[in-house]
C-alpha cells in the first residue's frame, strides 16, 4: 500500500508498504529520518517518541497505514533554519547527551511539556519523563536541561 503524510513539513509518499510496518521503520529507513531510535519495539523505553499530530507518540506502536493523510514531526523537525531548538540546544550545554540512544525521545516529551507547562516544577518534569528511559546519565543532567529550556521561555508548540 502507498501512505501519503506530512513529515518535518514536507509531504511524504511511502510506496509497498506492509500491514504490519511501524511508522518507526518507516521514517528511519523508508523516508531517511534517523533520529527517532528503534530500542524495545514495544512502546516501554520512549526513544522513538515523535509528535502525530501534535500529540507525542511511541512511533513503533504505530503502523505506518495509520498515518495515512497525517502530520509526523521527528526530532530533527524541531530545528530550523535558524538552528537547534531551545530544548535540543538545552541538551547539548547541560550534558544531557551520553550515548544519544534515549535523547530524541527525551527532547520530543520534554518539548511537548514545555509548550503545555511554560513552568513546569520538577515533579511535572518527572512525570512527563516518565515514559522514556536512560541508562547513562542518571536523569539529573536532562533534568538540568528541561529547566534550562523551560527558563527559556522560547519553547512553540
Amino acid at each position: 500500500m502507498r501512505v501519503n503524510f506530512t513529515v518535518n513539513g514536507r509531504a511524504e509518499a511511502v510506496d509497498d508498504v506492509w500491514e504490519g510496518e511501524s511508522l518507526l521503520y518507516v521514517l528511519r529507513e523508508r523516508v531517511g529520518l534517523p533520529g527517532s531510535k528503534n530500542a524495545c519495539e514495544q512502546g516501554e523505553c520512549g526513544s522513538c517518541t515523535v509528535y502525530l499530530d501534535g500529540t507525542p507518540v511511541c512511533s513503533c506502536l504505530v503502523a505506518a497505514g495509520q498515518v495515512e493523510g497525517r502530520t509526523v514531526q521527528t526530532v530533527e523537525g524541531l530545528a530550523t533554519d535558524d538552528g537547534l531548538d531551545p530544548v535540543q540546544e538545552a541538551f547539548v550545554e547541560c550534558g544531557a547527551v551520553q550515548c544519544g540512544f534515549c535523547t530524541p525521545g527525551l527532547i520530543v516529551q520534554a518539548h511537548d511539556l514545555i509548550a503545555r507547562v511554560p513552568d513546569p516544577s520538577d515533579a511535572e518534569i518527572r512525570e512527563a519523563l516518565a515514559g522514556n528511559l536512560c541508562r547513562c546519565t542518571g536523569y539529573e543532567k536532562i533534568l538540568d536541561a528541561v529547566r534550562l529550556a523551560a527558563s527559556r521561555k522560547a519553547v512553540s508548540p
